[in-house]
């Protein structure tokens, strides 16, 4: 069957934006296309078809308070990781677009504000006594839900994930391993953090 071209021009455009909107909110490069990342990119691109289309997901619940949406400001970093930030508020308001939950800060029912209160690295595995092999970097996170009248809807302290990273001979390469992993620990919190504010968690 002979599929229109604007029709086909619409599906890519949809495609691309799935590809794109994680990146583009978290500040951060499209990690490269190695299997995993293409069939993650593939997921996130069937989400946004199907929520064009009226679909609804099974995390698709009521939040707390009766809220219908919120704005999600810059959360505070109160460590020395430069743009972790950037970084985990981008993941957070993805996570609540792609539910449709996500509004504008004038017209918000609710604010979801936070802070990153710590990070903690620590080593898991050595290749000497003064060498490392393996570390494990830590995140732990401050929220609360605030409704348009001052009122505090939820909050909680200390929400944390863990990822471990390689070791190598370059800090450089060692560097790009934590931020990878730090990244896998903003997805990881932003879908926790979602499933923890709505009701049928």
């Amino acid at each position: 069957m002979k599929i229109h071209r604007s029709y086909e021009d619409s599906i890519l455009g949809k495609l691309s934006l799935g590809f794109g909107l994680r990146s583009f909110l978290t500040g951060f490069q499209p990690l490269s296309l190695c299997p995993g990342n293409w069939i993650r990119g593939v997921l996130i691109a069937v989400s946004v078809l199907l929520v064009g289309c009226g679909y609804q997901f099974s995390g698709a619940g009521n939040l707390r308070g009766g809220v219908q949406n919120l704005f999600i400001p810059i959360l505070d970093n109160r460590t020395t990781e430069a743009g972790l930030e950037t970084t985990f508020t981008g993941n957070l308001r993805y996570e609540f677009i792609r539910y449709n939950r996500f509004a504008a800060q004038d017209v918000a029912d609710a604010v979801l504000s936070g802070t990153i209160r710590s990070l903690q690295i620590r080593t898991v595995s050595r290749k000497t006594e003064h060498s490392s092999l393996e570390r494990r970097v830590t995140v732990s996170v401050d929220l609360k839900l605030t409704a348009r009248d001052g009122k505090v809807l939820w909050s909680v302290a200390g929400i944390q994930d863990s990822e471990t990273y390689q070791v190598e001979s370059s800090s450089q390469a060692t560097g790009a391993n934590k931020r990878t992993a730090l990244s896998i620990i903003s997805r990881r919190l932003a879908e926790t953090i979602y499933y923890r504010l709505t009701e049928n968690f």
